[in-house]
């Protein structure tokens, strides 16, 4: 067993025999807010070099160490970044710095700490059976709330309102505060409470937030109550909302102690280590589709095009999700072509990537020159873009005007298809052999993958060849035709030639 679980088991062993108030006292448990347990856990994991922020990648040196500092100083928190920066999983992993459990005042609708209790009811329930209160544990994971604001959002969602249904049944008058019934940010007392997309929030909203987050203080209908609420909060908002739906209102801001700006992958190595940890597969993908290196680089490549295209609107941001769910859709255009041709096993081939265009164009906001490109010949060009900014890191460049009577490396390949102008075409459903057949064929195109890629396994050498050849189209060097069952390469002088 490990120390951690042995640890845990420990706690769990000792909290059970502890079941109310007396036993808490007699035990020495001490009182801590939650940014103290967020600060001591904090401290001891650095210490131990522990990875505190597990499965988010990129931010080693960027946004931890500041959102670590921000923790350390116990500061609410502000992230700020555009769609798809992974600044929901950053708050949703802090409940991992929260101690394991916590004890709670038993029927508590606000999780009063049974030796600072705040609550009416707690208070009077602790004067009423003393050391015999009943005491329950809440657990870690149940100590995170979390809302996505919306400008349907009210103060009655988020900090409560007087219920008359509550009023009737205790026969009390409205000037009670018993009447009252807490909303989301009270009932999270002791907990990390999220909101998501801050400025989509109404300002009047956020105005009642003031109090919560500086003294504490909710006010609900008339009702001024001293709720020295414990709570560690995190916003999470998108840099453009500030000028398109809403704005953070500026006292809120100036309470907000940390605000911390969150990036886009800065390397394609890191995107691809997103992508394969987020991706959903099935077993049996993974079993039957061989994935090249530089299928994953071609396809990271596009969302790095994407955030650059002057096509994009790159203020609205390109999403890590594009190259997850690009991702799935390429490795499921593989597995439809596998079970149609009754192939056992495949490998990705480059016209599978017509297959992630539906992946594409719905995770891209486009400016007016791209709404009258039109977003399926959009995503072609960031296909086309990615594999010319790849292609000269593995081969030669290829020149658009040669000089006269220097031997090019690609002269062979054009040649080739010069004089076999109409013998050359892929269907999408093309088997295993067939597609491989096909590719042999062009005895120049593997000799010259070899020549300038020896490391290049049997797996990958046909991804790679067809790699070639659509850099060829790119360049323009070959022509393609795309029509409803699959590609042709083309010489894109010799049918001219050959009709003369």
């Amino acid at each position: 067993m490990k120390q951690t679980e042995k640890k845990e088991l420990k706690v769990k062993m000792k909290i059970e025999t502890i079941l109310t108030l007396g036993d808490l006292k007699k035990s020495g448990y001490q009182s801590k807010s939650i940014k103290d347990e967020l600060r001591d856990n904090l401290i001891t994991k650095i210490k131990n070099k522990e990875t505190v922020f597990e499965g988010v990648h990129g931010y080693e040196n960027t946004v931890i160490p500041e959102l670590e500092r921000a923790i350390l100083s116990r500061h609410n928190i502000n992230l700020l970044g555009l769609r798809g920066q992974a600044k929901t999983r950053l708050a949703r992993l802090m409940v991992n710095l929260l101690d394991e459990y916590i004890p709670v005042v038993e029927g508590s609708e606000i999780n009063d700490d049974p030796l600072q209790p705040i609550s009416r009811f707690a208070v009077e329930l602790i004067k009423e059976k003393g050391d015999k209160t009943p005491i329950f544990w809440l657990h870690r994971s149940d100590r995170f709330a979390e809302k996505l604001a919306t400008p349907d959002v009210t103060v009655a969602d988020i900090i409560g309102d007087v219920d008359p249904i509550k009023a009737a049944n205790l026969k009390l008058s409205y000037a009670d505060d018993r009447v009252i019934h807490y909303g989301m940010i009270p009932r999270a007392n002791r907990c990390i409470f999220v909101i998501n997309e801050l400025p989509d929030l109404q300002a009047r909203i956020q105005v009642a937030l003031f109090n919560i987050l500086q003294e504490g203080d909710i006010q609900i209908r008339g009702f001024k109550l001293r709720l020295p609420l414990d709570m560690q909060f995190l916003f999470t908002a998108n840099p453009e909302d500030y000028t398109n739906r809403g704005s953070i209102v500026t006292p809120l801001k100036d309470r907000i102690g940390s605000q911390i700006l969150t990036h886009y992958p800065e390397t394609i190595k890191i995107a691809k280590t997103i992508t394969s940890q987020e991706a959903t597969l099935d077993k049996r993908q993974s079993e039957t589709i061989f994935v090249p290196e530089l299928a994953k680089d071609i396809l990271e490549q596009i969302v790095f095009e994407a955030r650059k295209s002057e096509f994009v609107d790159v203020k609205s941001g390109v999403s890590a999700r594009l190259s997850i769910t690009a991702f799935e859709n390429l490795l499921s255009t593989a597995e439809r072509r596998l079970l149609l041709s009754g192939d056992e096993k495949t490998s990705i081939r480059m016209s599978d990537f017509t297959g992630i265009i539906p992946a594409i164009t719905g995770k891209i906001e486009l400016v007016y020159e791209g709404e009258q490109e039109g977003a399926y010949n959009v995503a072609l060009t960031l296909l086309g873009n990615a594999i010319k900014t790849l292609y000269p890191t593995f081969f030669p460049k290829i020149q658009k005007i040669e000089k006269q009577g220097v031997e090019a490396p690609y002269d062979e390949i054009v040649s080739w298809f010069f004089n076999n102008s109409d013998d050359f075409e892929i269907l999408d459903d093309t088997s295993e052999n067939d597609y491989t057949s096909i590719l042999k064929n062009v005895k120049p195109l593997s000799d010259f993958v070899l020549q300038h890629q020896s490391n290049v396994t049997k797996e990958e050498i046909f991804f790679w060849q067809e790699f070639v050849l659509w850099a060829l189209v790119e360049f323009k060097k070959l022509s393609k035709y795309r029509y409803a069952e699959g590609v042709q390469f083309k010489d894109p002088y010799g049918s001219f030639i050959s009709g003369l």
